[in-house]
């Protein structure tokens, strides 16, 4: 069995409050240990999640990074603090992602890509991502002199990289879009909402968050497969009077991995991680973190150590 690293964002927290945190969580043992809170004082309070909580995960060298909203963090492998890189451009930040010896940062407020060099430490590259409809272009700029401005017409929260480009979606992109190093293109249409979509096998896995359902979908119709996000009675969840902001809900889908061959891990709110067989299209255990809805998933990968 699996150990996986999960971030959590806590939604509609309030001021001195813990905002999220990190977590490895032993599928094997039914285990959860907590490993950073994340409770600083420097937050943005406006709507939504904004800079509340740490997000996406990644490694390279030996060294965990993740991202908060306006910073990367780099942890050695019992989560100790090695050091933390800022940048004007980096604002909202939602999933990373690592390819070839650059990280690169999802940049939701100002609907860009920001690329972190691993091997010199440094910002060196961004992609600026405009719509007109479902007609996209893609301009890049150097993070370390000027950029575009802050307006998240897309509301990215995803990027996804490997041998054939990158792939980023959003909120509001409408769906996949494929960058192939020159120009942009909607790679597949998805629903309003979606999260952690990326390539997998010959379709599209995603968390379909609008519908509480994630989703893997193919062209070969019989082979796609839809798995229910756990749900919960309202009775049984804490924080409801907590939360005046009327953010957090249940069954909130985000967070994305793949385990094994056919077989996924998914995040939702209150944190809870659930075990999913594309193959057999039937859904396994599950193990929740709180049952404060406003705990919710972010970051979810398995952990390499």
């Amino acid at each position: 069995m699996t150990t996986l690293i999960a971030t959590s964002v806590v939604r509609g927290s309030h001021q001195g409050e813990s905002h999220g945190g990190v977590f490895l969580v032993d599928l094997a043992k039914q285990q959860v240990s907590q490993k950073i809170s994340w409770d600083t004082t420097d937050i943005d309070w406006q709507g939504r999640g904004w800079d509340r909580g740490l997000r996406g995960i990644a490694f390279y060298d030996n060294i965990v990074y993740i991202v908060a909203s306006d910073e990367l963090f780099a942890y050695d492998q019992n989560f100790t603090l090695l050091s933390s890189y800022k940048n004007p451009y980096l604002k909202h930040c939602h999933e990373i992602c690592i390819h070839q010896d650059s990280l690169f940062i999802t940049s939701t407020g100002f609907d860009c890509i920001v690329a972190f060099d691993l091997y010199k430490r440094q910002f060196h590259w961004g992609l600026h991502i405009e719509s007109n409809g479902y007609e996209f272009q893609a301009r890049a700029f150097d993070p370390q002199k000027s950029g575009p401005m802050q307006l998240n017409k897309l509301h990215l929260n995803n990027v996804f990289c490997n041998e054939n480009g990158m792939y980023i979606s959003g909120l509001h992109s409408g769906g996949l879009l494929h960058f192939n190093g020159r120009e942009i293109n909607m790679s597949v249409t998805l629903p309003a909402g979606t999260h952690n979509a990326r390539p997998y096998k010959n379709g599209v896995l995603f968390n379909d968050t609008g519908s509480d359902l994630v989703r893997f979908v193919s062209p070969d119709e019989e082979n796609d497969r839809t798995f229910k996000v756990p749900a919960y009675d309202k009775e049984t969840l804490a924080g409801q009077k907590v939360d005046t902001s009327g953010i957090a809900r249940a069954s909130f889908a985000r967070g994305l991995c793949v385990l094994d061959e056919g077989i996924i891990a998914a995040g939702s709110s209150p944190s809870t991680i659930a075990i999913h067989d594309i193959n057999q299209g039937i859904t396994g255990a599950h193990i929740q973190l709180t049952n404060d809805v406003r705990h919710a998933i972010h970051g979810l990968e398995v952990w390499p150590y």
